[in-house]
């Protein structure tokens, strides 16, 4: 006789408020007062990445918090930011992170891990439709800068 686990998974709202914000993502604008209004983005002393699951027709249907660093630098792994997208039924995603220097210009390591994430997201059928990074009061889209295709 083996003995074998039966598990459910589930997703939890932790919070919930309401926001003067719009619930469909039209453009990197979007999330970045997203990022200002909800994540407040501008606040850590470390590096966060959040991820921003979204419906067929772009309306939010949940912001998660997928990892926290250092002043610099922040680990990511594919399998975390898709376990939540999958448990959330997402068609698309969105991440975002913040640079507390200040300055959103992408890393070498943030296009790397863009392109790790749009690669795996092409494989399970959930688009990765940006990467926005967060500075002091700005922002830069990968998507816009032709890094996301």
């Amino acid at each position: 006789m083996v003995n074998i686990s039966f598990l459910n998974l589930k997703v939890v709202k932790e919070t919930s408020g309401r926001y003067d914000i719009q619930k469909k993502v039209q453009n990197p604008k979007d999330i970045f007062n997203i990022a200002q209004k909800v994540i407040r983005a501008n606040e850590y002393a470390e590096e966060n990445l959040w991820l921003v699951t979204l419906d067929v027709k772009n309306n939010i249907t949940g912001i998660f918090t997928v990892s926290t660093g250092t002043l610099n630098s922040s680990i990511v792994h594919p399998r975390e930011v898709f376990k939540r997208a999958v448990l959330q039924n997402s068609a698309s995603i969105i991440i975002c992170h913040n640079h507390p220097s200040g300055d959103p210009a992408p890393s070498q390591e943030d296009i790397n891990i863009t392109k790790r994430i749009y690669e795996a997201g092409k494989i399970l059928g959930i688009e990765l439709l940006d990467h926005v990074i967060i500075g002091d009061n700005k922002y830069t889209s990968l998507k816009e800068k032709g890094i996301l295709s």
